[in-house]
């Protein structure tokens, strides 16, 4: 079976092929900038001074400045989250792209350090120009305030210098904490580290309110290179026949064989002819530009969040399932939820699952357990210990969403992969003739026995409410224990209809998907994964691949890392 590149640009290509315009957009940005300054004539006596530092610091600048810019937006959950919910983004392909808004955030993120590298080293240049080519014909371009002065002061002793110094330490720390081992071993470094993006962009504003380059503003009066009889031929030359005339404010004439002139003001034998000196001036920070309004919409939004989660929930009842999966059921007043986002046992009544796998969830487990290896719900709430005040902030979307709007749907889970399918599951048993939904393929994959006992009781009441409405068709359930010294059940006579559907083994995907394929010829089926990255990957790939039955698959996937 052959890659169908109208699959692959459906799921995988898209991704790829907007990051390949992401890449060019900076590439062009930077080498547009890069010829700005280089050819510019109001940049000529700073280029004269600085050369290509100067250039490559400003190229990688108006990099950075969009990349600043953008990077806040994939972080504003709730905007996203109504963009999806709305009419306004009718087209699914589109709406999936907002799913991709974490990758679009960490890109940008990359790029802002990638050339951030680059801004510092031109600059650490510029640092060591200024000094070794400090101009008394041009003190307004000079930072230094003496040849040879000592380039760590430009560095540590000025706004721009020190402002960018902490920078770079503040996005140094922002960028390791991110990585998967400081995440997954200690989430709470990442999530304070990540919160200097404040301070960061602070940082950020104050840096670029400097005005260290500045531009020529005279170009008409003073062209660059050009040679002033009133100041030159008075300083340094005695003037000749052809000068004791009055010269027009600006000519260009031939320049007198006799008159013996420097280089930088002679060109192609010609000389301009000005009449005031050179005058110079800061750009207004541009920066304001890109990332006020990125900003102040960020902030609105996080103070959005902060007003709707700042009521505590009232947690119900706590549960410790096997395989340390614990469960929390809660109420909130006015908590709205839609179908694939959060799991909902009632109207009034929502819940998660969380696996305890780190430092924070077992803290979180202890605050909410008088004992962690309690395996029992722990019922009424005033038996309890008192509750830790809790907060929810959400919910927000999912692509999850997106599996009730196709035909068929692939839900494949692993382990604890299966929390947001729980919500898709208790939609379609509140009813699912209203949803465009007419067959559910529900794969889940775990490693013991114990763990199918999480959602059990949800599987098989909606395995029951589907006979009874004689659509037993309608959603096909295979459990897949991929670990086991022999053949295991799930106990308990209620859970019958599950033993029949349980599998020892893994699933042979590409088998799995061929017979999908078959069923629904020349139909769109939604791929829906939440689990290893090993499954993600496989799904992903057979998703690409083309069929003979005209079956299109195309590919979601969620993510908590």
């Amino acid at each position: 079976m052959a890659l169908s590149w109208r699959s692959w640009l459906a799921n995988e290509g898209s991704k790829h092929l907007f990051l390949l315009f992401w890449l060019s957009l900076n590439v062009w940005l930077f080498w547009k900038t890069f010829l700005l300054y280089y050819h510019g004539q109001q940049y000529y006596y700073l280029h004269q001074m600085l050369g290509l530092g100067l250039c490559i610091s400003r190229a990688s600048a108006s990099v950075l400045n969009l990349n600043c810019c953008l990077v806040l937006l994939p972080m504003c959950r709730v905007l996203l989250a109504f963009l999806r919910g709305s009419q306004k983004v009718a087209s699914r392909k589109t709406r999936r792209l907002l799913d991709k808004s974490k990758t679009f955030h960490v890109t940008c993120g990359i790029t802002i350090c990638i050339f951030s590298v680059l801004h510092v080293a031109a600059h650490l240049v510029n640092a060591l120009n200024f000094s070794e080519n400090y101009s008394e014909d041009f003190l307004a371009l000079n930072v230094a305030n003496y040849r040879g002065e000592d380039p760590r002061k430009l560095l540590f002793a000025t706004v721009p210098g020190l402002t960018g110094v902490i920078m770079v330490l503040v996005l140094f720390l922002m960028c390791t904490a991110s990585t998967y081992a400081i995440r997954f071993s200690n989430y709470d470094i990442f999530w304070y580290t990540h919160n200097l993006f404040f301070v960061f962009y602070m940082l950020l504003l104050m840096h670029v309110s400097g005005g260290v380059l500045k531009y020529q503003s005279n170009l008409e009066e003073h062209p660059p290179g050009c040679f002033n009889p009133n100041k030159t031929l008075r300083e340094n030359m005695t003037v000749p026949k052809a000068f004791e005339e009055t010269f027009p404010a600006y000519t260009t004439e031939p320049f007198p064989e006799d008159l013996s002139v420097p280089e930088p003001f002679v060109q192609n034998n010609f000389v301009r002819i000005c009449s005031e000196e050179p005058k110079f001036q800061s750009h207004f920070p541009e920066t304001w530009f890109w990332i006020s309004g990125p900003l102040c919409l960020y902030c609105v939004e996080r103070l959005y969040r902060y007003i709707r989660s700042n009521k505590p929930v009232t947690i119900t009842s706590v549960i410790s399932h096997p395989s340390n999966v614990l469960e929390v059921r809660m109420m909130k007043v006015n908590f709205k939820a839609r179908p694939g986002q959060c799991p909902t046992d009632t109207k009034a009544t929502f819940g998660i699952h969380l696996k305890v796998v780190g430092d924070w969830t077992e803290r979180f487990r202890d605050l909410l357990l008088l004992h962690s290896s309690q395996d029992k719900e722990i019922l009424p709430i005033f038996q309890q210990r008192r509750y830790p005040k809790l907060y929810v902030d959400g919910p927000f979307g999912s692509p999850f969403e997106e599996s009730l709007n196709y035909e068929v749907s692939l839900c494949v889970a692993g382990g604890i992969g299966v929390t947001p399918f729980a919500s898709v599951l208790n939609t379609l048993l509140d009813g699912w003739k209203c949803y465009k939904l007419r067959r559910l393929y529900f794969i889940w994959v775990c490693r013991d026995i114990e763990s199918f006992r999480w959602f059990a009781d949800l599987l098989c009441m909606l395995h029951n409410k589907l006979w009874q409405e004689n659509r037993p068709d309608y959603i096909n359930i295979q459990l897949y224990l991929s670990q086991t010294d022999g053949i295991q059940k799930i106990i308990g006579k209620k859970y019958q209809a599950l033993n029949s559907r349980l599998l020892i083994g893994r699933p042979r995907w590409k088998l799995l998907f061929d017979e999908i394929a078959k069923c629904n010829r020349r139909k769109t089926i939604g791929v829906f994964c939440c689990g290893p990255n090993k499954i993600s990957k496989i799904l992903h790939k057979l998703s690409n691949i083309s069929n003979s039955y005209g079956t299109r698959f195309e590919y979601n996937k969620e993510s908590f890392s």
